[in-house]
């Protein structure tokens, strides 16, 4: 089953993550499918393919809560729907 998940890069305490599209049985920092974007906590910065996640989602990948939240939170902003 494919999960869309983040990937966590960068130093101790300055952590950056990629939104992955990845097998769920493989490790958090495994090789990705496909990567759909980014999200960076400490400047709030967020860019999310959303047109590569609904294709994703029709093929049947599941996205984890986080990655929900920021999605969400993106398309608020936006107005747009999945």
């Amino acid at each position: 089953m494919l999960k869309i998940r983040l990937k966590r890069l960068g130093r101790k305490k300055q952590a950056s993550y990629r939104i992955i599209v990845i097998d769920s049985k493989k490790r958090r920092d495994g090789k990705a499918i496909e990567e759909v974007g980014f999200y960076n906590p400490l400047t709030k910065e967020t860019k999310i393919n959303i047109e590569s996640i609904q294709h994703r989602i029709k093929q049947g990948a599941q996205l984890t809560l986080t990655v929900k939240y920021l999605l969400n939170k993106k398309l608020n902003n936006n107005k747009e729907k999945i």
